[in-house]
C-alpha cells in the first residue's frame, strides 16, 4: 500500500506539472484525478504543522485570506488555499502542488478554507487544530440540501472534537455547535455590539426561528442581518453565552471598531464584513498575534478578489461583491442603501454547475427596499431572470437594461458616471472583475 500511496502521488504532481505548462490552474482536477485512483491518498501527505481551518456559508475566503496574512506578518512560513478549491479535491490538489516527492508538507502553519460539508470528510484524514465556523445559511440548494445538513455534518465532527472551536455566538445554527462536544473545553465565542442600522424585527431571509436545543421560538433583542442578531432562547437560556471576543463601538461611518478596548480601521462600510473581521481577531487572540500586526491587517490588507472589491475609472467608483445566496445579495443592498447617494446596479447572474442550477433563491433578494437606485443592468446566463425578479419587486421596469454579454454590460455601465455596485455570483465574480479590468485599460490606453 505505500508504493501505491508513492506512485500515486508522483503521477498527480506529473498532472499538476502538465497543467502549469499549460498555463493552467490547477486548482480541483489533480486531486479529483488522484482520489479517483485512490481515495485515501489525502492521508499519505505528511502534516506536521497546525492545521487552522475556516467554514461556514460566507466569508470563509476573506477570513482564510486574512487570517494567512496575519501569520505571514508574523513571520511564519503559511501554505493557504488563497483562491477556494475548498473541497477534498482541491486540498489534495494545494498539496500536490507544494509537497516533498514523498508527500511531507513543510510550513509553520496550514490555513484552510473548508467547505462545510467536507470537514468531516477532510479532517478524518488531517488533524486539525482549530475550526472557525462563520454563520451558516441556505446556500446551492441543488447540492447541499437544507442548510440543516451542513449544521449536522459538522456538528458530528465536533462531537468528538477536543481542539479549538471558534463560533459566532450571534449566529444560533453556529452558537448550537459549543454544545456537539460537553467535554471539549476548547470552545470560544465571538461576537458584535448592536450597530446603528439593526432592527428589532427581522427583514431579510433567515434560518434561525427556533431554539436548537427545547424547540422554542427564539426571542431576539435586536438582528444585525438576517438571523443574526443578539437571541435567546426564554425556555432553556440557550444563548447565554460566554463571550471570548466582542466587538464594540462600531462605527461604519467612520469605519473602525473597538476590541479589549483598542480600536482598530476596517475597509468596508458592512455589518457582515465586522463580522468575518471578529472572526480573524479572535483568531489572532488565540494565537496571541501581536496587536500592531492585527491593527495593520485589518487597516490595509485587502483580499481584492470579488468581495467588496473596489475599482476607479474617471468620475464613477464600483464596487464587486460576490453573492452566491440571498444573504449575500442583502448584504450589498444593504451597503448600496446606507451610502446615502445615488447609485446604479449591475447584477450578473450564471446558473452552471457550480452555481447550482437552482436560481430561486433570487425571489428571496430584497429588491423591494431599493434607495436611490437610478439604474439597473443585469447579464450573465440568467440575466433575463433576474431582470424579471427586479421588475416584480415594483422597481421601474424602463430603469432595466439586459445585456446577456458581460462585456456589453460593463460598456454600458460605466457609460454614465457616479457612484456603481456590481453583484455577481460564484461562477460569474471573477469573469466580471476580468469584463471590469479589462474596460478600465481598454479606457486608459484609448487616452
Amino acid at each position: 500500500m505505500g508504493l501505491y500511496n508513492f506512485l500515486t502521488l508522483q503521477f498527480g504532481k506529473l498532472i499538476v506539472k502538465v497543467l502549469q505548462l499549460l498555463h493552467k490552474g490547477a486548482g480541483n482536477l489533480p486531486g479529483l484525478i488522484l482520489l479517483g485512483i485512490n481515495k485515501n491518498i489525502l492521508g499519505y501527505f505528511k502534516v506536521d504543522c497546525p492545521i487552522i481551518a475556516v467554514t461556514g456559508t460566507n466569508g470563509k475566503t476573506s477570513v482564510t485570506n486574512f487570517v494567512n496574512h496575519l501569520f505571514e506578518q508574523s513571520g511564519k512560513n503559511v501554505i493557504t488555499n488563497k483562491l477556494g478549491n475548498n473541497l477534498d479535491t482541491g486540498i489534495v490538489s494545494l498539496f500536490l502542488k507544494l509537497c516533498s516527492p514523498t508527500g511531507k508538507i513543510h510550513a509553520d502553519y496550514l490555513v484552510l478554507e473548508i467547505d462545510e460539508s467536507h470537514v468531516p470528510v477532510i479532517f478524518k484524514k488531517l488533524k486539525l487544530e482549530t475550526l472557525i465556523v462563520l454563520n451558516f445559511f441556505r446556500d446551492q440548494l441543488d447540492r447541499n440540501g437544507e442548510v440543516e445538513t451542513l449544521i449536522l455534518k459538522v456538528k458530528s465532527f465536533l462531537e468528538t472534537f477536543q481542539g479549538n472551536v471558534i463560533l459566532n455566538a450571534d449566529d444560533p445554527n453556529v452558537a448550537r455547535l459549543g454544545q456537539a462536544n460537553p467535554e471539549n473545553k476548547n470552545v470560544k465565542y465571538f461576537s458584535v455590539e448592536k450597530y446603528k442600522y439593526a432592527t428589532d424585527k427581522i427583514h431579510e431571509v433567515g434560518e434561525g426561528k427556533f431554539c436548537p436545543v427545547c424547540g422554542e421560538a427564539l426571542e431576539y433583542e435586536y438582528y444585525q442581518y438576517s438571523h443574526i442578531g443578539r437571541f435567546k432562547c426564554p425556555k432553556c437560556g440557550f444563548g447565554d453565552n460566554e463571550i471570548y471576543l466582542k466587538v464594540e463601538n462600531v462605527d461604519l461611518e467612520n469605519r473602525h471598531f473597538t476590541v479589549d478596548g483598542r480600536e482598530y480601521n476596517i475597509n468596508n462600510q458592512s455589518i457582515y464584513y465586522v463580522y468575518n473581521m471578529a472572526a480573524v481577531c479572535a483568531a489572532a487572540k488565540l494565537y496571541n498575534i501581536d496587536g500592531d500586526i492585527l491593527r495593520d491587517t485589518l487597516d490595509t490588507f485587502e483580499v481584492n478578489n470579488g468581495r467588496m472589491e473596489k475599482f476607479s475609472i474617471g468620475k464613477s467608483n464600483a464596487v464587486i461583491n460576490l453573492a452566491k445566496n440571498p444573504v449575500g445579495a442583502n448584504m450589498t443592498i444593504r451597503v448600496m442603501n446606507e451610502t446615502g447617494c445615488e447609485k446604479e446596479l449591475m447584477f450578473v447572474l450564471n446558473d452552471n454547475l457550480a452555481d447550482g442550477y437552482d436560481v430561486s433563491w433570487i425571489w428571496d433578494i430584497n429588491f423591494e427596499v431599493f434607495k436611490d437606485v437610478t439604474r439597473v443592468i443585469t447579464s450573465g446566463r440568467r440575466a433575463y431572470d433576474i431582470a424579471i425578479r427586479i421588475k416584480t419587486s415594483g422597481y421601474d421596469p424602463s430603469k432595466i437594461e439586459v445585456y446577456p454579454d458581460l462585456d456589453e454590460a460593463v460598456e454600458n455601465l460605466f457609460s454614465t458616471d457616479g457612484e456603481k455596485f456590481i453583484i455577481a455570483n460564484y461562477t460569474s465574480v471573477q469573469p466580471t472583475r476580468m469584463a471590469v479590468i479589462n474596460y478600465i485599460e481598454k479606457n486608459q490606453r484609448e487616452k
